[in-house]
């Protein structure tokens, strides 16, 4: 089998799109399905079920995925040990919350470009329950999220690197905004924006106020805190975002945090990657540097 043809075929099964996978391999999307095909005759199988636009992998196709994973990182570990490379090259495949990759990484992200030049990054966004499935499957390579403590599993290494305060935010104006404390059962008939579901900062606020009994009624979900940010100001509801992401609005007065004080009402930043895949140089570098600098 055709070393360049199996990492094509993981790249679509991963992203479960021709198109992206291109984009991803920098190849003609003709390239790509002409690789698949070739790959599908040359054992014979159909690796994917086509319905429309949308593919699905085949049970060949899960098959194959195994060991396409295995035989392209060990061909990727033997490159690096034979042509041993000065610096670390290559793509990283990372997924992110909007909230860090636009609030918390872009001080990593402008070191590591700095250092290391000749690593791509490509980025996917997406809930914190996204980055670790896309972890776990492998079509990202690590990935950060905000969310309670995770911990390590015979899957996932994960270090936590960033305490993130939690804020209940609204218009100065806002009726809220006089008040000298906050309860749960203060916010029963308060018009929400927020984060979509999944989100993990969302699901926490959830819980505390179902802990009191409390259901919002009135919500209006969101999948961008830019979004959340401009309709909160523009006086529609309170927003739950973390301080990183609203840190500008509250010192120009634009956004002011309620006083809202519930125990442990706090995330934090982690990085996680796969226990069980190899460590290209790019993505030891990649986690090294994420601790220097996030921590």
């Amino acid at each position: 089998m055709d070393l360049r043809h199996l990492r094509t075929f993981q790249v679509v099964a991963r992203t479960m799109s021709f198109t992206r996978a291109a984009e991803q391999l920098d190849y003609a999307q003709s390239s790509v399905t002409a690789q698949i095909q070739l790959l599908e005759k040359e054992l014979d199988v159909v690796l994917f079920s086509r319905l429309g636009r949308r593919i699905s992998l085949t049970d060949a196709g899960s098959r194959l995925l195994a060991y396409a994973d295995k035989m392209l990182n060990l061909a990727d570990e033997a490159q690096f040990a034979v042509m041993n490379q000065d610096e670390p090259t290559g793509t990283l495949l990372i997924s992110s919350p909007e909230t860090l990759t636009a609030y918390r990484l872009p001080p990593l992200l402008s070191r590591f470009r700095q250092r290391f030049p000749h690593v791509r990054l490509i980025f996917e966004s997406g809930t914190c329950a996204d980055a670790r499935r896309c972890v776990q499957d492998g079509s990202a390579n690590i990935a950060f999220i905000i969310d309670r403590p995770v911990h390590r599993s015979s899957i996932l290494m994960a270090e936590t690197l960033v305490k993130e305060r939690l804020f209940l935010l609204a218009h100065p104006e806002h009726p809220m905004a006089r008040c000298t404390s906050v309860q749960p059962d203060d916010l029963r008939h308060e018009a929400f924006l927020l984060t979509e579901a999944g989100c993990s900062y969302r699901m926490m606020f959830e819980d505390v106020l179902a802990a009191s009994g409390v259901y919002l009624s009135e919500t209006m979900e969101f999948n961008s805190v830019e979004a959340i940010k401009q309709c909160a100001m523009a006086g529609l509801g309170i927003a739950v975002l973390p301080e990183i992401a609203v840190k500008l609005e509250i010192e120009q007065e634009r956004l002011v945090a309620l006083p809202w004080n519930p125990p442990n009402f706090h995330m934090f930043t982690q990085v996680i990657w796969h226990k069980n895949v190899w460590l290209s140089p790019a993505l030891n570098a990649f986690i090294e540097m994420s601790r220097e600098t996030l921590r």
